[in-house]
């Protein structure tokens, strides 16, 4: 089978995985995928990912954050940027999310990077995806 927006399809499983209190979800891995659980995980949306390796593309497994009354810290996730429509923004035109209160994962020329960093090192791309 084959995907035509393979970040929707994970931002969707994370998305489906934390309503339904998995402890983890595995995604087929990319690079790309890789790296956005790296920038989830210095955010603090999740505790951790692990790459475990197959005799395919690999596995890419998330293991999500909860809070202590249970709910997920991830409210929302949202792709911005899709095959269909891309999005770029320059430097200081990356809006924040929510005022600051979510992020959004943009892919520079200087590797994937929050909004908040992408401001700051005044480096422009392609908004990838919101969350919050």
């Amino acid at each position: 089978m084959t995907l035509t927006d393979p970040i929707a399809d994970m931002l969707t499983r994370i998305r489906n995985a934390g309503r339904a209190k998995f402890n983890s979800v595995d995604i087929p891995s990319s690079k790309l995928k890789v790296e956005i659980a790296r920038v989830l995980k210095e955010e603090g949306f999740v505790r951790n990912y692990q790459l475990i390796e197959d005799s395919k593309q690999g596995i890419l497994r998330i293991f999500l954050k909860y809070t202590q009354e249970e709910n997920n810290t991830i409210i929302g996730m949202e792709r911005v940027s899709r095959p269909s429509r891309r999005v770029y923004a320059k430097g200081k035109e990356v809006k924040p999310v929510l005022n600051g209160m979510g992020i959004s994962i943009v892919s520079t020329s200087r590797g994937l990077m929050t909004d908040k960093k992408a401001r700051k090192e005044n480096v422009g791309g392609e908004i990838l995806c919101q969350v919050w």
